[in-house]
């Protein structure tokens, strides 16, 4: 029994044994316990990067609350100013010429073409001259009529009134001697009562005789009548034949001078009136720019300001050219006044017409104190001022702006060269510290 005991006994030992050897696993079943350390480590790298995180901007915005922001200063430099007027115009010539015709007639032939280049005396366009010859052999032949009656009266008319003259002198001569004879032979008694009146009227028929000749020589010699009414008929027969020459001259039209046909109105068969327009000439040599500016900008413009001249459809090239010309006037319509550029060498390019851009220098400041319109506060106010880098603060320095132009702006007093002023950009108010990059950004 006993031994059953003991073996009971050594049962139940077991079986205690057992029950505790039961309570081990209860660790087993917790094995995911030993992760929790690395668990708590990465918490605390997290936790370290915040702050980390947290006391870096901390110190950039302690920093810059207690130092000012960090800004690109710009630099006061010296520079050539120049300020130019930009405008849209054309080319022309000074003038241009209107061929018409001075006479009503047919186009019998044009020789030339529009666009072509012509010459001086160059025939343009031939009208039928029929007509106008016949008129000039017409007048021609009453010249040599009133030539002829010149000569008449210088060679034949004046000379036979001379020798009549000459002859009625002499009768009258005779008259008078046969007078005083009879005369005297009637008062001794021996003469009759008759024969002294025949005496008395032969005497005077030639004194009548003499008078009529001594008119008709005086009206055939220079300036008297007969010779006047001669000669003026020889005048007017010259001049007839000079019109009717002219005439026949206006059947050609001619080139007035050297150039390029830009219009052509007319054809061959066309009956032209005086007067109308035919062709148009573009004379060769000086060529203008014409522009229209506005109004408002008429005080920039003066006589004799040099400009840049480039064409649209050559916008490379660059030609230049003078004022020579404002007009008085202003156009109410467009608010702009004309103005004409001298084109000193015309490049070969250069047509009639075409478009053109100008950028007329209206001022220049050489060696000016300079600085971008867009730092500049208040610049339409008449009181402009901007921030002077000073000490490490922003400063507030009111300035005198001259000229402006490309946004840049002179300044002509409250800077010296060197000085750095702050960019309107960066938002920093007058007074407030600062603290400065390298500068950057110089205006040329």
């Amino acid at each position: 029994m006993p031994d059953k005991a003991g073996s009971a006994s050594g049962a139940l030992n077991t079986a205690e044994l057992a029950s505790t050897a039961v309570t081990p696993p209860a660790p087993k079943a917790s094995a995911a316990i030993p992760i929790a350390p690395p668990r708590r480590y990465g918490n605390w790298l997290w936790v370290a990067s915040t702050v980390a995180a947290i006391a870096a901007i901390a110190w950039f915005f302690s920093g810059s609350f207690l130092f000012g922001p960090v800004i690109t200063a710009i630099p006061v430099v010296r520079a050539d100013l120049v300020q130019t007027l930009v405008a849209s115009g054309h080319v022309e010539t000074p003038f241009r010429v209107s061929v018409s015709s001075q006479i009503t007639g047919v186009v019998s032939a044009i020789p030339v073409m529009e666009g072509q280049q012509v010459s001086a005396g160059e025939t343009l366009i031939r009208l039928d001259d029929s007509e106008a010859n016949t008129s000039a052999v017409l007048a021609e032949g009453q010249l040599a009529q009133a030539e002829a009656r010149v000569r008449q009266v210088r060679d034949l008319t004046l000379p036979a009134a001379e020798q009549s003259l000459g002859e009625a002198k002499a009768t009258l001569v005779y008259a008078q001697q046969i007078y005083a004879r009879v005369s005297k032979l009637l008062a001794d008694g021996v003469s009759t009562r008759v024969a002294f009146d025949e005496a008395t009227k032969n005497l005077d028929i030639a004194r009548s005789q003499v008078r009529n000749a001594e008119l008709t020589v005086f009206s055939n010699r220079p300036g008297g009548a007969d010779f006047t009414v001669t000669e003026t008929q020889l005048v007017q027969a010259k001049a007839t034949l000079r019109a009717a020459q002219t005439r026949v001259g206006y059947t050609v039209i001619k080139a007035a001078r050297d150039g390029v046909l830009i219009w052509r109105d007319v054809e061959v068969g066309n009956v032209v009136q005086s007067g109308k327009e035919l062709m148009r000439l573009s004379p060769t040599g000086e060529m203008q720019i014409t522009i229209q500016i506005d109004e408002k900008n008429l005080a920039l413009i003066a006589l004799k300001q040099q400009s840049l001249v480039s064409a649209d459809a050559f916008s490379k090239e660059n030609f230049a050219a003078t004022v020579i010309f404002i007009n008085p006037a202003v156009d109410l319509q467009r608010a702009s006044v004309e103005v004409k550029l001298n084109v000193v060498s015309p490049p070969p390019y250069l047509r009639q017409d075409m478009t053109v851009s100008v950028d007329i220098e209206v001022a220049r400041r050489p060696n000016a104190i300079i600085v971008s319109v867009a730092d500049l506060r208040d610049l339409n106010t008449g009181k402009p001022w901007l921030l002077k880098v000073e000490d490490g603060h922003a400063r507030r320095q009111e300035v005198i702006v001259g000229l402006v132009s490309v946004g840049k702006a002179e300044i002509l007093t409250g800077l010296a060269e060197g000085a750095v002023i702050v960019p309107a950009a960066s938002k920093v108010k007058d007074g407030q510290r600062i603290r400065i990059r390298a500068p950057t950004v110089v205006l040329p």
